[in-house]
């Protein structure tokens, strides 16, 4: 599968000051805790809150600005965001530069969009709210503190890339949340922390069985007292039952969400944001922080194999730091990431070449790198990244 998000390219975002990496259809983004995997992953989450919500709300959420953009010396007012995808036979690109005002506000320094190569299809190119370049003949009204691409949805050459960018789903699944009597909701996107489980669930019981047997056959594998479960409606409100062995009984004994571990509870929430697609929705990526939290390491086999499959149809990203997870050879060279701070600084690249090659001579595995602490980013890739600064925009508006 071609990957939706093929490069991402960062300034000043949080911990990291500069990142140009790009992305396959998994990608595992491993390193110690604090590394700074999480904020690479919440940039991506940010360009869908901030345009299925508002810049503001998007910010906000994040303690403001000051505490999105960059901590550092040199003090940087912006932080910068450009996402190069593929849709269909196209590919594109989607950047935006965010800057502070003198009265503690923020502005759209810049923004850009192209489907199709620059002035081959639908662009645009807009500066502090006003329209630089676009290839369409009127756009409505734009403000300095919005997205343009939110205003500019309503155009059916710029819909696709709206639709695409703000299908991406990120997820920090809660047990407590999902242990919850909830309330019935829209179950065709996972919400980021599980809190609509039971719709979802509830929607592809109705759309889409085969990928909820996918769900509960690799949930037996995780958690083989588990033999299935099911949404329930309770009053006006819903929730999961599972079906679950109990020592000396012969037949499985029906168990609410509110009585499940959070391992269990975990399992079932990444394993739905992996097969959620249906037939009249996919995610076009899939963000997981630490899918293997609270799993016993065993279940790692089955965790790895659900990770590929799922990303035969829907882009995956993985954040990790688990030997377990890494341990085998099937997972490639290629589809890893290493994370580290340095000072503060998260760097982001391609394992170095030694420990490249001794995956792929199948010398170690991953996971046996990882134990030994040679998954580091490659330094010359690093280098480069300094070196060869990528420009956010193609038209001409700076880095």
């Amino acid at each position: 599968m071609r990957p939706f998000i093929s490069r991402v390219v960062l300034r000043n975002y949080r911990s990291i000051g500069r990142c140009d990496v790009a992305l396959g259809p998994l990608t595992y983004l491993v390193g110690a805790n604090g590394a700074g995997k999480s904020n690479f992953v919440d940039a991506l989450h940010l360009v869908v809150d901030a345009l299925t919500s508002s810049l503001d709300q998007a910010l906000n959420v994040r303690g403001g600005l000051a505490e999105v953009r960059r901590r550092s010396a040199g003090h940087p007012t912006h932080f910068g965001i450009r996402l190069d995808f593929t849709l269909g036979d196209r590919t594109g690109h989607y950047a935006f530069s965010i800057g502070s005002l003198k009265n503690r506000g923020f502005e759209v320094q810049a923004e850009e969009c192209s489907l199709g190569g620059q002035r081959k299809g639908p662009y645009y190119r807009i500066e502090r709210g006003q329209i630089v370049a676009s290839s369409a003949a009127t756009l409505p009204a734009l403000t300095g503190d919005r997205l343009a691409l939110v205003a500019l949805s309503g155009l059916s050459e710029f819909r696709p890339v709206f639709d695409a960018l703000t299908s991406m789903g990120f997820y920090n699944l809660n047990p407590k949340l999902m242990r919850e009597l909830q309330k019935a909701q829209e179950g065709r996107l996972l919400k980021p922390e599980g809190e609509n489980i039971a719709s979802v669930i509830g929607h592809l019981e109705r759309v889409n069985a085969p990928a909820l047997r996918t769900i509960q056959e690799y949930l037996q594998t995780v958690v083989p007292t588990v033999h299935g479960f099911k949404r329930v409606q309770v009053g006006p409100m819903e929730t999961l039952e599972f079906m679950q062995d109990v020592s000396g009984v012969k037949d499985p004994w029906r168990f609410a969400a509110q009585n499940m571990s959070d391992g269990t509870l975990r399992a079932v929430g990444v394993l739905t944001a992996l097969f959620q697609h249906n037939v009249d929705f996919a995610p076009t990526l899939i963000g997981i922080e630490e899918p293997e939290t609270a799993l016993h390491p065993a279940a790692s086999a089955a965790l790895r194999e659900a990770l590929e499959r799922a990303s035969n149809n829907t882009q995956v990203i993985v954040t990790s730091h688990s030997p377990e997870l890494l341990d085998d050879v099937s997972v490639r060279d290629d589809q890893i990431l290493a994370v580290i701070s340095e000072a503060g600084d998260t760097k982001l690249g391609q394992i170095d070449p030694a420990s490249r090659e001794a995956i792929r001579k199948h010398l170690f595995s991953a996971g046996e790198l990882l134990k030994l602490g040679q998954l580091q980013p490659d330094p010359e890739a690093i280098k480069d990244q300094v070196i060869h600064q990528a420009s956010l925009f193609d038209g001409g508006l700076g880095s």
